[in-house]
């Protein structure tokens, strides 16, 4: 497990494009800083994704989904090199605002290895092999995309679903579970170091542009819809030292949590890029669906 971890630590890549907000281009350009996939240089080509056999995964399918509003997804579905553990869950990762699907791949490895389920890894629009350009809408389509997808496939059609959010992709993960949390096959919801909008972390992030946070039409309002999550467990995983998005949001994220179970788990050392790099992480993750999504203490 170290050597993955080890390369999860390289790239710097999550949300620190919210900094350089000021008010001509909070407006105009905000698309470009809230969503930078073209970082690191060329992670918005195809070219830039790193496949799943670099990390020696060979049970795996490059995919191409469709939206319903005519974009072309990529994404990779991983399947389980244990298959004697939890086979019949599949982990639906959503990943930060900055890199592509490629750069997460080691966390997927050690998932569908001491998980032993299988993993779905979406690509949003307008970020490596995906077409379109990302906005928050076009983003919700494609995780419902993700989903719908899930629940269609042959092979793994009535898998039980855990949705895997960091960063920005809590955000996305949050919006999703709170639609969908009725069809009663998504047993979990693990959010990382994630923000309650991104107008309120415009102040912490930017302290010149609080005042003009008004003009930032992208909102992921998850301190709204949050608590609208009644029925699902929830994994927090808090990072104490994250530069980008203070420890606080995840707080306030757990105050007005509503759900069922709830699960908090914090990691001392945990900036906003390396927190999935740090011990105690991957057990977090793995207790949690143990224990409150699955509810069978001898698994694994």
């Amino acid at each position: 497990m170290a050597s993955y971890l080890s390369y999860l630590r390289l790239p710097a890549m999550a949300s620190s494009g919210i900094a350089f907000l000021a008010s001509g281009l909070l407006y105009y350009k905000q698309n470009e800083l809230i969503y930078p996939r073209y970082l690191p240089s060329g992670a918005n080509t195809d070219e830039g994704v790193p496949r799943p056999t670099q990390f020696g995964i060979s049970e795996y399918e490059d995919l191409r989904l469709s939206t319903p509003d005519g974009e072309t997804l990529g994404a990779f579905f991983i399947r389980p090199s244990n298959k004697g553990l939890a086979q019949n869950v599949t982990i639906l990762m959503f990943h930060g605002n900055a890199g592509n699907i490629g750069h997460r791949v080691p966390i997927a490895k050690i998932l569908e290895e001491n998980v032993g389920c299988n993993v779905l890894m979406l690509e949003y629009r307008g970020y490596g092999m995906s077409t379109g350009t990302p906005n928050e809408e076009g983003l919700m389509i494609d995780a419902q995309t993700a989903l719908d997808y899930i629940r269609n496939r042959k092979d793994i059609k009535g898998t039980k679903i855990v949705v895997y959010g960091q960063s920005l992709g809590g955000a996305v993960a949050i919006q999703l579970v709170a639609k969908n949390q009725e069809a009663h096959d998504v047993i979990g919801l693990i959010l990382e170091n994630t923000f309650t909008s991104i107008r309120k972390l415009i102040p912490s992030a930017f302290p010149p542009a609080k005042y003009i946070a008004w003009l930032c039409h992208q909102y992921w309002p998850s301190e709204d819809i949050l608590p609208q999550i009644t029925e699902v467990p929830i994994l927090f995983i808090s990072g104490l030292k994250d530069e980008i998005i203070p420890p606080s949001h995840m707080k306030k994220l757990l105050s007005v949590c509503r759900a069922k179970s709830i699960t908090w788990r914090t990691i001392p050392n945990g900036s906003h890029n390396n927190t999935v790099a740090e011990p105690d992480y991957f057990q977090f993750i793995f207790d949690f669906i143990k224990e409150k999504a699955l509810g069978n203490t001898d698994l694994f």
